[in-house]
């Protein structure tokens, strides 16, 4: 093995990482998690694109449910594993921004933050049918966006009023709109209403399981609670137990609802009552499904359901959006204000005022939908890019002694390929939308890197860049490991090691040996002057020692 020279030696450090934050509240369990993550999916997920994805495959849009789950099944368990060794807001960012560098940090940062504000904004505007629906039968007259702002404010407020308030308004919300939903299911298969072989899936050609994967992809976003959810690590309490908990509990609740409740509005629903009088998928087929199984009444009472929980949604948008810029802003890639925490509240108030702010600019501004779908294939990428950051991680470990999950994703490595190979499978089906909404977050997000984040980053040896030198370089990859252990033991910062650091190192280093005496003759064989002490090339050349023995 060659020695290492200086260029190697530049910036190698072990980096930990940063303590959690204590400045957050870190005031929610298990339960509090699982609520949240739900609250994120059950929403238009539910409530709008059934019928919109019904236009392109038909009866067996369910199945597309199906498939998107699977696609999230490995970022989610993936994700669980980097939350349980990283519990801090900002979540997916900070998984890839330690894995991959601030660069890419950056763009991953802001395209998320984007993503879930505009999911948010898009959820808010999603109820107007319910909202059009509901004043037909009251005879008032707002307007969806007027009740949209209206909405943005209220919940803005409750975000800055803190995680407490938070649980207090989303958890009845979301126990209302599931023992609705699941009743209305009940009451449609006691009623006999309910007739499945029109959920029959057809599979039949390839250009068939085209479009059941383009519907995939179109309904993916429904699971985007998985995700927000890892946003706010820094606010859970016992998050190497109750993050992954609650991200597979959820998802695995959001999967089966999903699947269930989209096959039995299929079964119940005539195909032409998914369609407007102009031939348009209608945007909300739960007022649909509720009228025909229960009445005029109960679809009034579903109607006002649908809002509410889409409103809860925003809530957990804005609150999953504002802990990126909350993030970003601690990590010295954007302005220190943003990371600024309400004495009272223990909330990041500018960054939740800066994210209600984007969403009220995004609904009056821009066609949201449209929006929207781009933030949807970014999501995507963040997935493929969960599963990858623990491949690589998994393999630098040795060099980065911070990774420490406490939860274990299983059936590694498998689990991440498929999860790699079906996700940029649906980015495929996904088109230009996934290609577009990804080029303008990276070109933003260098654009923010180049002029402030970068004058405000110093050098760290990061795990994709070990990872590349392990697979390309693994003589050098191993030089620099070592040389990180030295520099992790070296306390005192004059560049020499005492026997004690020196045993220490080799600990770190996961070698063997038979007994102390042989360590402590690798070591004084290396100190020529016989000062108890020995600099790195000495170092060096004891480890090479010993491995050549061991050899």
């Amino acid at each position: 093995m060659r020695p290492v020279g200086p260029k190697d030696l530049v910036g190698i450090v072990l980096q930990p990482i940063e303590a959690v934050s204590s400045t957050l509240e870190r005031k929610l369990g298990l339960f509090s998690v699982i609520i949240i993550s739900l609250s994120a999916m059950i929403g238009s997920g539910l409530f709008v694109l059934p019928s919109l994805a019904y236009a392109m495959v038909g009866g067996g849009v369910w199945l597309a449910y199906v498939f998107a789950a699977l696609v999230v099944i490995p970022g989610a368990i993936s994700q669980s594993e980097l939350a349980s060794a990283m519990p801090t807001s900002g979540g997916s960012f900070v998984f890839i921004e330690r894995t991959f560098g601030p660069l890419f940090g950056t763009m991953a940062g802001l395209g998320l933050w984007a993503s879930f504000l505009l999911k948010a904004a898009f959820a808010l505007i999603g109820f107007s049918a319910y909202l059009m629906f509901v004043q037909g039968y009251l005879g008032t007259d707002v307007s969806a966006i007027q009740a949209a702002l209206i909405m943005l404010v209220l919940i803005g407020i409750v975000n800055i009023l803190g995680m407490t308030r938070i649980k207090a308004v989303q958890t009845p919300i979301i126990t209302l709109s599931i023992l609705m939903l699941v009743g209305l299911t009940i009451w449609a298969n006691v009623s006999g209403d309910a007739d499945y072989s029109k959920a029959r899936p057809v599979l039949q050609s390839t250009s068939d399981w085209t479009r059941m994967g383009e519907a995939a992809a179109f309904v993916l976003v429904s699971y985007a609670g998985v995700a927000k959810v890892a946003a706010i690590g820094g606010e859970i309490k016992n998050p190497g137990r109750n993050l992954p908990g609650g991200i597979l509990t959820s998802l695995g609740i959001g999967a089966v609802l999903y699947a269930v409740l989209v096959a039995t509005m299929v079964a119940v629903i005539p195909h032409e009552a998914f369609f407007d009088s102009n031939g348009h998928a209608i945007e909300d087929p739960v007022r649909a499904f509720a009228e025909i199984v229960g009445g005029s009444n109960v679809a009034i009472f579903a109607a006002v359901v649908a809002i509410l929980t889409m409103t809860s949604m925003s809530l957990a948008g804005i609150l999953a959006a504002s802990r990126y810029l909350f993030a970003m802003s601690r990590d010295n890639l954007l302005p220190d204000l943003l990371e600024d925490v309400h004495p009272r509240y223990e909330t990041p108030h500018i960054a939740i005022a800066l994210t209600g702010l984007a969403m009220a600019v995004a609904l009056l501004t821009i066609d949201v939908h449209q929006v929207a779908e781009y933030a949807s294939g970014f999501q995507i990428m963040v997935y493929v890019l969960m599963c990858l950051s623990v491949l690589v991680l998994r393999k630098a470990t040795p060099s980065h002694a911070w990774y420490q999950p406490e939860y274990n994703a299983p059936f590694r490595p498998f689990l991440q390929l498929f999860g790699i190979i079906s996700g940029s499978l649906l980015l495929y089906f996904m088109g230009m939308e996934a290609v577009i909404g990804a080029a303008t977050a990276a070109v933003v997000g260098w654009l923010i890197y180049q002029s402030y984040g970068k004058k405000h980053q110093s050098h760290k040896v990061l795990p994709w860049e070990t990872f590349r030198l392990m697979s390309t370089d693994p003589l050098r990859a191993e030089s620099r490991r070592r040389a990180s252990a030295f520099f992790a033991a070296d306390t005192w910062g004059n560049n020499l090691l005492t026997l004690r650091q020196f045993m220490s190192c080799v600990d770190a280093l996961g070698m063997e040996y038979e007994n102390v005496d042989i360590l402590r003759d690798y070591f004084h064989a290396a100190d020529e002057n016989s000062d108890g002490l020995i600099h790195l090339e000495q170092y060096l050349m004891a480890l090479e020692t010993m491995a050549s023995d061991e050899g």
